[in-house]
């Protein structure tokens, strides 16, 4: 049984997906693949969230803003791995856990280990500016303590940037480089643990800081999926809501 990692990288932008140096030399070796898709509408973080997790557009989940906070009423990667007796992970924004396991408590629930939830393992923050670094070390500890199916790992600080700066300023494209060292570093040692990796963003970010509308700077995202799986999909046309079904093919959950 293969276990695999999601790393969702919010506020990545397709225009500034070339820094990611350490994954364009997977490319070039065969070692990934990547595609660029628009993302759905509105190209928010919350309502792509759910697109990426459960395969359903904004329109058909009713998150259709940032603003909503319940649960899903979708299967997600999550809830479906869970039916199938796999063990799943989270180190994510708080909103993830407001989707997926349900209202968040930030006294009780930055650590949360419970068999009986969506997300069995989460460890999860609120601030927009806390450090990528971080998010990354703390999943590693997570990877090696709990040895989880399923992990979800979710950047926020290309996307903070970018509100603050603009998705075309040098502190946005600082966050970007910044964040491929974190990658450069650890999916070498998630790979010799024996994870499959997909890489992807939920929207990305315009000259003035902003998204959620048409742009091609607000919705066009990249996605690449690595190791031994990428070959099976690299003639395939991909689209956001294709994420969770291809990470249920790689967990071999229905």
């Amino acid at each position: 049984m293969k276990k695999l990692i999601l790393i969702l990288l919010d506020g990545l932008g397709e225009h500034a997906s070339y820094k990611l140096g350490y994954l364009k030399a997977l490319e070039k070796e065969e070692e990934a693949v990547k595609f660029t898709f628009k993302c759905e509408l509105p190209s928010l973080s919350r309502p792509l969230y759910e697109t990426i997790l459960t395969g359903k557009i904004p329109v058909e989940s009713g998150i259709l803003n940032n603003k909503i906070k319940r649960m899903s009423k979708k299967e997600s990667v999550f809830s479906l791995a869970r039916k199938a007796g796999l063990k799943t992970a989270a180190v994510a924004y708080h909103w993830i856990h407001e989707l997926y396991n349900g209202s968040f408590d930030l006294d009780k629930d930055i650590e949360v280990e419970d068999l009986e939830k969506n997300i069995n393992y989460g460890r999860f923050y609120w601030e927009d500016s806390y450090p990528d670094s971080h998010l990354f070390s703390v999943s590693n500890r997570l990877l090696n303590d709990k040895s989880p199916d399923f992990l979800l790992l979710h950047t926020m600080n290309i996307d903070d940037v970018g509100h603050k700066n603009g998705g075309l300023s040098k502190e946005y494209a600082d966050a970007v480089y910044n964040l491929g060292n974190y990658l450069s570093h650890y999916i070498p040692l998630w790979k010799e643990l024996g994870y499959e990796i997909i890489v992807t963003s939920d929207h990305g970010m315009d000259e003035k800081g902003n998204h959620g509308g048409d742009s091609n700077l607000e919705r066009d995202v990249p996605l690449w999926i690595l190791g031994e799986e990428c070959s099976k999909y690299k003639d395939l046309s991909i689209q956001q809501k294709d994420i969770k079904k291809i990470c249920c093919e790689i967990l071999e959950i229905n």
